[in-house]
Parts: structure tokens; sequence; C-alpha cells
């Protein structure tokens, strides 16, 4: 077995959590029963990747293998990686059945026209979704195993899901051969990413709450207050549940989706009363405002009952899963006069 496998096998090992080592190289199926059940468990993860790597060393393992435990590896931990949303278009209504080992021979064709140096493993789900594993080289060098784009296709839909190595000059050439595989015509980035792939997919897909329903917490139980206007107490009441109201009209009943981020960048111009003359020349006012939190969208949907936001917040901060992206340009509004005054 190559030296570069037998590395690139040990490292992915020691990547997976020690009580989940087993389930994912059973999932592989590449070793047998017999061999999986020798598998000392109990030393440490070093040694359990040594003795991984020798029993693939007895199955003759290569590249395509190691490849395949990689795909698996991020089929199960997608987080680790930031992904990106593309979305495809054809230029008319025709709809074609898709054939998967077409759609590989396209793809793959596509992609070693261009490059002859890179290493393309593909891996299909039950839920239509095709796991494309790319290791780019260069016309010079062997493709790199560390340096890997992924690309997550569900056929029948337009959506891609690409998570792009740090070679991002072949990104063109991975967005080609998409299109030319899949019989589209054409594909954009929708400004939407994350960690969480299967928030991006529950975006896209639609698969979030949006059939809002009304709904009130549990009163709580009366605690006696003394010297308490009872008017307050009443209208405390009603302002918690009109903010209840408006927050569950906005986001829906069910968690939201999860985005660690959402960028806003603002390119208007400056503008002051033209009679007050202080400005020389018009120039744009560029400003970049980035909220992010672990759990962005839920940490949104706290802050009005936490008294800590008027209700309704903002659409900027609440479009974010209806428009389907958290990258935002904030222009120039067409309908305002270049001379008129505006606030800044």
């Amino acid at each position: 077995m190559d030296e570069v496998v037998a590395e690139y096998i040990r490292r992915t090992v020691l990547k997976i959590p020690r009580d989940e080592i087993l389930a994912v190289l059973r999932q592989w199926g590449f070793l047998s029963d017999t061999q999986l059940g020798a598998i000392n468990l109990r030393q440490t993860k070093e040694s359990i990747s040594q003795e991984v790597v020798r029993l693939c060393e007895k199955n003759s393992a290569d590249i395509k293998q190691a490849a395949i435990l990689d795909i698996i590896y991020n089929n199960i931990y997608p987080n680790k990686r930031m992904w990106s949303v593309y979305q495809m278009k054809k230029t008319g209504e025709e709809a074609d059945l898709f054939d998967f080992s077409n759609f590989k021979k396209k793809f793959k064709g596509r992609l070693q026209s261009a490059l002859k140096n890179v290493t393309i493993s593909f891996r299909e789900y039950e839920d239509n979704a095709i796991w494309i594993r790319i290791a780019w080289g260069t016309p010079y060098t062997k493709p790199n195993q560390y340096k890997t784009s992924y690309v997550v296709y569900h056929s029948q839909t337009p959506y891609v899901f690409i998570s792009v190595s740090v070679l991002k000059s072949n990104l063109p050439l991975l967005c080609q051969a998409l299109v030319v595989a899949s019989n589209y015509h054409d594909i954009r980035e929708m400004e939407l990413r994350s960690h969480c792939l299967n928030s991006l997919k529950d975006i896209v897909f639609k698969r979030y709450s949006q059939n809002f329903q009304t709904h009130y917490p549990k009163q709580q139980k009366n605690i006696p207050m003394e010297n308490v206007d009872v008017r307050i107490i009443q209208e405390d009441k009603s302002e918690k549940e009109r903010i209840q109201r408006v927050n569950q009209e906005v986001f829906g009943d069910g968690p939201q989706p999860k985005l660690e981020f959402a960028q806003y960048k603002l390119e208007t111009m400056f503008k002051s009363d033209p009679n007050m003359d202080v400005l020389e020349r018009r120039e744009p006012f560029r400003c970049l405002v980035k909220f992010s939190s672990p759990d962005l969208l839920e940490s949104l949907k706290s802050l009005a009952p936490a008294g800590m936001a008027d209700a309704p917040l903002s659409p900027l901060l609440t479009c974010i899963p209806q428009k389907a992206r958290n990258y935002f340009k904030i222009r120039e509004r067409k309908d305002v006069l270049p001379g008129s005054f505006v606030s800044p």
C-alpha cells in the first residue's frame, strides 16, 4: 500500500471519535467483520489508527478506498466544513430523467479533460444526495488529498452544496462540470453559507416551520405581590402576549435553521442638504455589519421576548430563511432623487 494512502487513512481514523470508529469503519465496508472484531478499541487512538492501517495494507487499499472513507466521515460530520449554496438554471422547462452513471461519466470527463491530475470519488445516499470528493493537482503535481473540494448534489433539484478547498481557483471548473453533468445551462451562488449543511438544505428545500400557529406559553402561577399597581401587571401581560404573537408570526412554531452569521454590506451615497454644502464631492459610504452567533436565528428569535429589542425585528434580520441568503448588499435606492436630503 502506498505511504500516502496509509498516512491519509491513519489521519482520517484519528479524526473520528473513539466510540464511533467501529461504526464508521463498518459503514466503509472495506474491512471484514473478522478484521473489525480484532481491533482493540481500548488502546490509544494512535495505536488504533496504526492497527487499521495494517489491516488496510493486508487488503491492498488504494486512494479510491481512502477517498470513500473520507466521504463517509464528512457525511457523518458535515459541520466540520463551510458550505455554500449554488442554484442551477435551465433555459426551458424540460425535465430529464436522472442517470447516475451518465452523471459520473460527464462530470469526470469534463474535469479530466481540463486537468489530468485530479482524483474524483462519488458516493450515493438514500436521500438522493450524491456526494462528490475532488482532490486537486496541477499539470506538474499529483492531487493533494488534504486540499479537497466537496459537492453535495440532490438529483432532480437545481441546488448544489459546495465546500471548496483552499484552491479556490478551481471553483469555475468545478461549476462547469456540474452544469454539464446535470444538463443545466447556468449556475450561480446564492449568498447563503453555513457550517450546518442540514440547515442549508432545510432553507432551500423549505423544510423549516412555515405553517405558523398561534401559541402562547403556559401561564405562570399567580404570585402575590404587595404594593403593585394591577394596571401595570395587566399592561405588562398584554405587551408580553403581543411580543409572543408577533414573534410567532415572524419566526414560526418550530426550531430555526442553524446559521452562524449574517453579513450586511452597505453601499450607499452619503447625502446632506445641498444648501449646507457639507460635502465637496459625493462619495460612496461603505460599511460592513456582521451578526455572529452559534445559532443566529434562534438568538434573533429570543431578542424581543428577552426585552433586548422591539418587536417585530427589522425585516433585514427576519427575512434570512425566506430569501435563502445570509449575505446582503444594501445599495442606493433608485427612487431617491440625487439632490434630495436624506438624514444619515
